[in-house]
């Protein structure tokens, strides 16, 4: 028991070497180990099949190193970007595809045009999958610290959305440019829906939180 115990800790403190918390990662699970031998009552010197076990329910020192070592690269800061930009990309993608389908006659655009217009609630339910996820991975990287996270997120994502409603109600952006996806009730639902967000991201926020502390 001794020596698996010394080799598990030694090999995880050479694998977090650069590592800032590495000493007290390792005194955290040096802990696990003493609890998880205890609640298993395992012997002085227990068999492989019983070392096998430990590493199942602890996971290697490799996979243990990899864990900490990625959450160094996540940063706020990062994953703050991250969603804004990929929702930045959504609208740019929107953007230059209705203006090519307006300004090209082109068959296979013309044909891409409609297949997308004809699911309005399949492009709406993808959509709030994305706000899910932003609170869903905000929850799970930072745990309680990341609401503010979440909020200025938010709220920063959600100004192209304001934006681009407010362009099409006061018909800044000729409702035609959007034919037949754009009516008056498609209009009331993705209003609806821009309301919806905010707690949708909540919601992601406290699933990946609760997955952060098992």
């Amino acid at each position: 028991m001794i020596q698996f115990k010394k080799k598990f800790l030694q090999r995880l403190e050479v694998l977090l070497e650069q590592h800032p918390e590495k000493r007290n990662i390792v005194d955290e699970y040096e802990d696990h180990l003493n609890e998880l031998i205890s609640e298993l009552s395992l012997k002085k010197d227990f068999s492989k099949q019983e070392q096998e076990i430990i590493l199942e329910r602890l996971g290697t020192p490799e996979e243990i190193a990899e864990a900490w070592n990625q959450e160094m690269t996540v940063t706020p800061q990062k994953t703050q970007w991250t969603f804004l930009l990929t929702n930045l990309c959504f609208f740019a993608a929107g953007s230059f595809l209705t203006f090519t389908y307006h300004q090209y006659q082109w068959n296979w655009l013309q044909s891409m045009w409609t297949s997308i217009t004809s699911l309005p609630s399949l492009i709406m339910a993808l959509y709030l999958l994305f706000w899910g996820l932003l609170g869903y991975e905000i929850g799970k990287e930072f745990g309680h610290t990341g609401r503010g996270l979440l909020k200025r997120t938010f709220v920063l994502a959600i100004v192209p959305n304001l934006l681009l409603m407010y362009l099409i109600i006061f018909e800044i952006i000729p409702h035609t440019w959007f034919n037949p996806l754009l009516n008056p009730p498609f209009i009331v639902i993705c209003i609806v829906f821009t309301v919806l967000l905010y707690p949708i991201s909540w919601i992601g926020f406290r699933w990946g939180k609760r997955v952060s502390i098992q």
